[in-house]
C-alpha cells in the first residue's frame, strides 16, 4: 500500500549519483579555461557553473507551462472543460478554468510538493473549486516522499491552521510514464494519451473533503470524485480508472492549545497511508 502508485527508479538514481561524482572529479578537464586542476577547483569556476545551471533549471517554467497548456487544450477540444485562461498580475494562482456546468475551477501550479512553495496558496473568493497541481520534473526526487510530505506535512497543516479549503490535488507531469518515473498504470499501453509533443498516463488524483475540520466537526471525509468537476474531468478525459482515485480524510483533536491532526489516504476501498495524530508544525 502506497500514497502514490509510482516509485523512484533506483537504477536511474544510482546512475545520477555516479555521474555526479565523475563530474565533481573530472570537471577540470572540460572546457577551455586554461587552469591547472588545483587552480580550477580553487577558483570557484566549477561551483559557479553548477549554481548557474541549477538556477536556470529552477527558474525555467516554460516546459511545465507547455505541458499544462496542451493538457487544458486537449480537455477543451473534447468538451471536458468549456474554456481556460492564465491568471494575470499579482494573482497567486495560475489558471482559471470554466467547466461545462459554468462552475469556475482555479488551479495553483506547484513543483515538487516537498518544498516550501507548497505552503503558499490562497483560495480565491470566487472559486467554486480550488485545485493544487504538482508538476515535479525532477527525476531524482522520490515521488512517494513528495506526495506524503505535500499532502500531510504541508497541505493539511495549512488547510486546517488557515481554514483554507483545498478541493483536491493532482500529481502529474511530462516525466510520468518515462524511464525516470515508470507508471504502473501503463501495464496497459493503450492508456497513454498523446497531447502535443507529450505522451502521458492518467494523472494521480487526490480528492479532499468539502469542509475544513474544526472542533464542532473534527472528522471530515473526502467527497465523491463527481462532486469536484475539475478532478472528474481530468479523470474522465485521461482514461483514469475508479480504483486509482485517492480520497483524503482529516481528523483533528485539541490538546491544550495545540491542534493535532490525522491524515488518511484511501484508494480502492483500502487505507493506503495514514498518519498518527500529529501536531501542526507549519514550515
Amino acid at each position: 500500500m502506497t500514497v502514490i502508485p509510482c516509485q523512484q527508479n533506483k537504477g536511474l538514481k544510482e546512475q545520477i549519483e555516479r555521474f555526479a561524482e565523475v563530474l565533481k572529479t573530472e570537471a577540470h578537464r572540460l572546457g577551455d579555461h586554461g587552469l591547472e586542476e588545483r587552480d580550477f577547483y580553487n577558483s570557484g569556476l566549477f561551483r559557479g557553473a553548477i549554481e548557474r545551471v541549477r538556477g536556470q533549471f529552477s527558474a525555467t517554467t516554460s516546459s511545465k507551462r507547455e505541458f499544462v497548456q496542451h493538457v487544458l487544450n486537449h480537455m477543451q477540444d473534447r468538451g471536458f472543460i468549456s474554456d481556460w485562461d492564465r491568471t494575470e498580475g499579482a494573482n497567486r494562482n495560475d489558471y482559471r478554468v470554466r467547466l461545462p456546468n459554468n462552475r469556475v475551477a482555479v488551479i495553483d501550479l506547484k513543483g515538487c510538493l516537498d518544498g516550501n512553495n507548497t505552503n503558499i496558496f490562497e483560495r480565491p473568493s470566487d472559486a467554486d473549486e480550488f485545485i493544487i497541481w504538482s508538476v515535479c520534473t525532477n527525476i531524482g526526487a522520490n515521488p512517494r516522499r513528495n506526495a506524503w510530505s505535500g499532502i500531510h506535512t504541508r497541505l493539511s497543516a495549512e488547510v486546517i491552521a488557515r481554514n483554507q479549503r483545498v478541493d483536491g490535488v493532482v500529481i502529474w507531469d511530462m516525466v510520468c510514464g518515462t524511464l525516470g518515473r515508470p507508471c504502473p498504470k501503463l501495464a496497459d499501453a493503450t492508456r497513454m494519451t498523446d497531447i502535443g509533443p507529450f505522451r502521458t498516463p492518467p494523472p494521480c488524483i487526490y480528492v479532499f473533503p468539502s469542509h475544513v475540520p474544526n472542533q464542532a466537526n473534527p472528522s471530515v471525509l473526502a467527497r465523491q470524485l463527481a462532486d469536484v468537476g475539475m478532478l472528474d474531468a481530468f479523470h474522465q478525459c485521461f482514461l483514469g480508472q475508479d480504483s486509482e482515485v485517492n480520497f483524503v480524510d482529516f481528523d483533528i483533536e485539541m490538546t491544550g492549545n495545540e491542534i493535532l491532526r490525522r491524515t488518511a489516504i484511501r484508494r480502492a476501498s483500502a487505507v493506503q497511508q495514514e498518519s498518527e495524530m500529529t501536531p501542526i508544525r507549519r514550515v
